[in-house]
């Protein structure tokens, strides 16, 4: 068996919680892995500091090489890598426009939707088109270990855009990591984590008046801005609807909160009143 297979395969048999442990051991194992298995596993996301604006940021693999991770604030590598290399990984000129644009969208609905957390925005330029990530990480804690929860969305977009640049093809696959924890005297310890990933495909218009290039950049964040919050409006029903939904049913079944007598006693009394209404039919 391929060894990337393998540890892919192993992985999806681990618990969600320890896959960035367990990813950090298979790398120690088999090094020769690392760029394959950090560019095609999703992990909850980590943060940095901007030593130039003093605003977190998120680190993923879309704004790493090697150590360093760019800010999209300064839009500069921590630490500092090779001038000549920098030239190629960051963007300028109407990508940077764009993504200075996405970051204050994607920020202020950070701020409206999740009340707190972390968000940034990437963006980059293919031969046809661009493309980017939009990250969003919170976490809280109640009590300090009694309880925890983190949540990390990553919605990773390619836009081409149409002949005359009237219209783009957006294509976006979202994923949502999920790690819930509880521990106290009356549950023990409980534990719910997992990820989500789902795709959308859709070609939207693009709004300009003449051939103003501001117009056709600001289309494509609004664009994008609206295709995010409703993956994330959807996957947010989606998990609440079916999975917490689910799990709730299965916690219900296994686990009775009324004593087993109490049980007992409405069952013979539902059973009493089923027998009385069929005796006068």
């Amino acid at each position: 068996m391929d060894p990337f297979d393998a540890a892919l395969d192993l992985l999806r048999r681990l618990p969600p919680s320890s896959t960035q442990q367990n990813l950090n051991g298979i790398i120690s194992l088999k090094p020769d892995l690392e760029e394959d298995l950090l560019s095609s596993v999703d992990v909850a996301l980590t943060s940095k500091r901007c030593t130039k604006t003093g605003r977190d940021y998120l680190c993923c693999d879309y704004n790493r090489d090697g150590n360093s991770y760019r800010s999209p604030w300064s839009n500069e590598f921590e630490p500092p890598i090779e001038p000549e290399e920098a030239a190629d990984l960051i963007p300028g000129g109407r990508i940077r426009r764009m993504e200075e644009s996405l970051n204050a969208g994607v920020d202020v609905y950070r701020e409206l939707y999740y009340e707190g957390g972390i968000s940034s925005a990437y963006l980059w330029a293919l031969e046809e088109g661009f493309a980017g990530v939009v990250l969003f990480k919170k976490t809280s804690s109640a009590g300090g270990s009694a309880g925890k929860g983190g949540w990390d969305s990553i919605h990773v977009l390619e836009v081409s855009e149409a002949a005359g640049k009237r219209s783009a093809h957006y294509k976006l696959t979202s994923t949502v990591i999920l790690d819930l924890g509880l521990s106290s005297s009356a549950v023990d310890s409980l534990e719910l984590a997992g990820n989500l990933t789902r795709q959308t495909e859709s070609d939207l218009a693009l709004t300009h008046s003449g051939s103003r290039e501001s117009d056709i950049e600001q289309s494509h964040v609004v664009n994008i801005g609206r295709m995010v919050e409703d993956m994330e409006t959807r996957m947010r029903n989606l998990l609440q609807e079916v999975y917490f939904g689910k799990a709730k049913d299965v916690v219900g079944d296994l686990r009775s909160i009324q004593p087993l007598s109490e049980v007992g006693r409405d069952r013979d009394a539902h059973r009493d009143v089923v027998n009385k209404i069929g005796q006068r039919t």
